[in-house]
């Protein structure tokens, strides 16, 4: 299992020295936060790409239908390039209107019409990672045909690791990730909203886990994909400073089929996230 840390902070200038210290002390990734009205998470990470040699790079996460998809491509092109390929994106279809504060701009869609946008935004940032000239046309975004002023493509191939949000046991949403390069859990047990987030994190476990991880696997392999790489994320959070019980934290969900651990703690006041943030990445990732 690999370990990443979540910065919830919005400091520019920290994170991309919170990215150092992540790489020094043993994690193999470095994530940040996207919000609305907040600060350029793909500015975080592309001045981080220049000070790191190794550590994977990405958000946790983008909201992908309020974005337009080519300016999209292009910000995840731009970092992948400056890190090497260490570029990882994560996917999902944003917040209901049920956060306000992600709703300040304008009016939320629906559930329904951010997954079409999500479907098509994916499709079309494979072809414009490429940078090829290539046509589009879907329900909501177009494309014509162009020869001249193309962008250099990504450095990874085939495309930038994806990782989508799925809704464990909502098949549409988990036909999606399994199109794709990891699964972000997501979960509705029967008669759950797909937006009470406490409830899921309560009743979401590694048993539960490990029945769609199987799923996952028998879809990857109708489709063609078992032998891609395919990763699932879970996140969490260990103290740093007992290694038994990080161990016991993290090890039924290594056991269950996860394959990333992304280390956060939501519930730090915004005042003390910068001294959480050096005191626990200092500390390494949880050990197996």
């Amino acid at each position: 299992m690999r370990n990443g840390f979540i910065y919830t902070g919005s400091d520019p200038t920290l994170a991309v020295e919170l990215a150092q210290l992540a790489e020094t002390s043993g994690w193999q990734g470095f994530f940040v936060w996207e919000g609305i009205w907040a600060t350029d998470p793909w500015a975080m990470l592309a001045a981080a790409a220049m000070v790191t040699d190794d550590i994977r790079l990405g958000t946790m996460l983008t909201p992908v239908p309020r974005r337009r998809p080519w300016e999209l491509a292009g910000q995840t092109m731009t970092v992948d390039r400056l890190s090497g390929g260490r570029v990882i994106l994560s996917a999902g279809l944003g917040v209901s209107a049920a956060e306000p504060r992600f709703w300040i701009f304008e009016d939320d869609p629906g559930r329904r019409h951010r997954a079409e946008l999500l479907d098509e935004s994916l499709e079309l940032m494979q072809q414009l990672w490429r940078a090829e000239p290539f046509g589009f046309e879907g329900r909501h975004y177009r494309a014509e045909r162009t020869d001249s002023m193309l962008p250099p493509p990504i450095v990874q191939d085939p495309r930038i690791p994806t990782w989508v949000v799925g809704l464990w046991p909502r098949m549409k949403s988990m036909r999606r990730v399994a199109r794709y390069d990891g699964w972000i859990p997501n979960y509705a047990p029967p008669g759950a909203s797909p937006e009470s987030a406490d409830e899921q994190t309560r009743l979401f476990t590694p048993e539960v886990s490990a029945e769609a991880i199987a799923w996952i696997q028998d879809e990857r392999a109708r489709l063609g994909l078992a032998d891609r790489p395919f990763d699932v994320i879970q996140e969490g959070t260990t103290s740093g400073t007992d290694a038994a019980a990080d161990a016991a934290v993290v090890r039924p969900w290594s056991d269950a089929g996860a394959t990333w651990w992304l280390e956060s703690d939501w519930s730090v006041p915004a005042e003390r996230i910068e001294a959480y943030a050096r005191e626990r990445i200092a500390a390494g990732p949880p050990a197996l």
